[in-house]
C-alpha cells in the first residue's frame, strides 16, 4: 500500500503510523524524525532544520522534498510506504506526484485524523514532559496550528477531490482510533 497520513500536529499520526506500517509490511517515514535526527546529529540539514523547527515553521520544501525522493527509492519501499509529515503544501502534492509517476506508482489513500484544537495543545504539552522535546512549547504549538491551518489543510480538499481522502475520527484511546484507521484502510478496494 501507498499511503499518506495527515492530521495537525498532535493528532496521533505517528503512532498511528507505527501500527499502519506494521499491520501491512511497509515502512513508515516521518520527515519529523528525520529532521530530529539530523539536529540531533548536529548535520548542516539539521542546523537549517532546527531554525524553522524552533520556530514552529516547516523545513524549507528543496530540503525536505530532496529528502522524501532519497528515501521512496530505497529497496524498503518497493512494495509500498506511509508518509507520515509529507506532503504538508500543494507544492509538496505536486512533487510527490512527479516522484510516483517516475516509479510507475499511485497513492492508494490518505488517512486524515481529525482531532479537537484544544485536545492537540493539551495532547503535545503532556507530551514534551514525557519525552523531553524542548520543541513543545505552548506557543509553538499554537503557531504550528496556525501554519497548518494555512498551509496544509487545503491538502485534504486536493486529496478528496482526487477520491483518496478517508477521515477518521482521531479522539478517544489509541486502540478505538486504530480500529477505525484500520477500517477504513480494509474497505478500500484491493486492500
Amino acid at each position: 500500500m501507498r499511503l499518506i497520513i495527515m492530521g495537525p500536529p498532535g493528532a496521533g499520526k505517528g503512532t498511528q503510523a507505527r501500527f499502519i506500517a506494521e499491520h501491512y509490511g511497509i515502512p513508515a517515514i516521518s520527515t519529523g524524525d528525520i529532521f530530529r535526527a539530523n539536529v540531533s546529529e548536529g548535520t548542516p540539514l539539521g542546523v537549517e532544520a532546527k531554525r524553522f523547527m524552533d520556530a514552529g515553521e516547516y523545513v524549507p520544501d528543496t530540503v525536505t522534498n530532496a529528502m522524501v525522493r532519497d528515501r521512496l527509492a530505497e529497496a524498503d519501499c518497493e512494495p509500498g510506504f506511509l508518509l507520515d509529515g509529507y506532503p504538508r503544501t500543494v507544492a509538496q502534492v505536486q512533487e510527490l506526484d512527479g516522484m510516483l509517476t517516475e516509479r510507475g506508482c499511485e497513492l492508494q489513500a490518505v488517512v486524515v485524523l481529525t482531532v479537537d484544537g484544544e485536545e492537540i495543545v493539551q495532547r503535545l504539552l503532556q507530551r514534551a514532559v514525557v519525552e523531553g522535546r524542548a520543541d513543545d512549547t505552548e506557543d509553538v504549538i499554537r503557531r504550528r496550528q496556525e501554519v497548518y491551518a494555512k498551509e496544509t489543510a487545503p491538502l485534504i480538499d486536493v486529496y478528496r477531490e482526487r477520491g483518496l481522502l478517508l477521515e477518521v475520527d482521531g479522539m478517544g484511546e489509541v486502540a478505538e482510533v486504530t480500529s477505525r484507521v484500520f477500517a477504513a484502510l480494509d474497505a478500500l478496494p484491493g486492500a
